[in-house]
């Protein structure tokens, strides 16, 4: 890579979960589960400058996001050993489009675009293997999105199959509302006993999410918008929520049920895909500046 070529643009895609199954626990206090993950065509962006300071800065602040508890920082300092002069650093300025709280894995997808361009600019070297084991200290989705493609998920997440799933539009929902993932998972009443299934079974007949019905309890405002989307099919929570999902054969039919959405809510169509945006571009970036 040449040392003139420092700055880079990445996208930070989204993921659904297509159903969760929550099989058991841990002595950790972690949750084994079943997943399907898929990434979809909404995106935060983050653009990337090769600094000589040794300093990592991210802008602009979040509210109420101390810059040191902000995943992005806390993968750049994963990666700071790993550094071939250690007297890089990074300004990183993130372009914010995906609602923070809404289980589409905003932070991690942003924790695990800062770990494949730190990688390349900060001249790394890590297999992506390495990355994925790196980025799950931090948060159980990470892995996915450093692997960049739609995987059958088991584990905390971090087993990975990959799968090749149909592609359909989906219309995305998010209720006025930010849920807490650790509210859920502590929740006595959570299904934390589904039965194991096998990929196949998953891939024909797909399955639930188990967090659902705890976070309609919590947040009346899920509850509300799941009725709604019941209405015109079958409305799935993604995550631990607070976003809802309804999947459709065309656009048209995905854009006429978004133009009734109650104003309250948050909507977009977005397309199922099976491969990570943020790679297409990396991949792209390295041929661009090769030598």
């Amino acid at each position: 890579m040449g040392s003139s070529v420092t700055k880079m643009q990445l996208p930070s895609p989204a993921k659904l979960n297509l159903f969760l199954h929550i099989t058991g626990q841990r002595e950790d206090g972690y949750h084994e589960l079943q997943t399907l993950f898929q990434f979809i065509d909404l995106c935060d962006t983050l653009d990337f400058s090769l600094t000589h300071n040794n300093h990592i800065s991210i802008s602009p602040p979040i509210e109420q996001l101390p810059t040191k508890d902000n995943l992005i920082y806390k993968a750049a300092k994963l990666l700071t050993p790993f550094k071939k002069d250690p007297a890089f650093g990074i300004d990183i300025i993130l372009t914010k489009q995906l609602p923070m709280g809404g289980g589409i894995g905003g932070g991690s997808s942003n924790a695990a675009t800062a770990l494949l361009a730190l990688n390349v600019l900060w001249e790394c070297h890590l297999s992506l293997e390495r990355l994925a084991e790196l980025g799950v200290q931090l948060g159980a989705d990470i892995p996915v999105f450093i692997m960049g493609f739609a995987a059958f998920a088991e584990g905390v997440g971090e087993k990975l199959q990959k799968v090749e799933l149909n592609t359909p539009y989906f219309l995305l929902l998010k209720p006025n509302c930010h849920v807490s993932t650790g509210q859920i998972f502590t929740d006595k009443y959570l299904t934390r006993d589904t039965p194991p299934i096998r990929i196949s079974h998953a891939l024909k007949l797909g399955g639930h999410n188990d967090c659902l019905d705890v976070v309609k309890k919590h947040y009346p405002e899920v509850n509300e918008a799941y009725l709604w989307l019941k209405d015109h099919g079958d409305a799935k929570l993604t995550g631990t929520g607070a976003c809802l999902f309804l999947a459709f054969d065309n656009l048209r039919d995905a854009e006429r049920v978004r133009s009734s959405t109650p104003k309250k809510w948050q909507s977009w169509v977005c397309r199922g895909s099976n491969t990570s945006p943020t790679h297409a571009a990396l991949n792209q970036w390295i041929e661009q500046n090769r030598g």
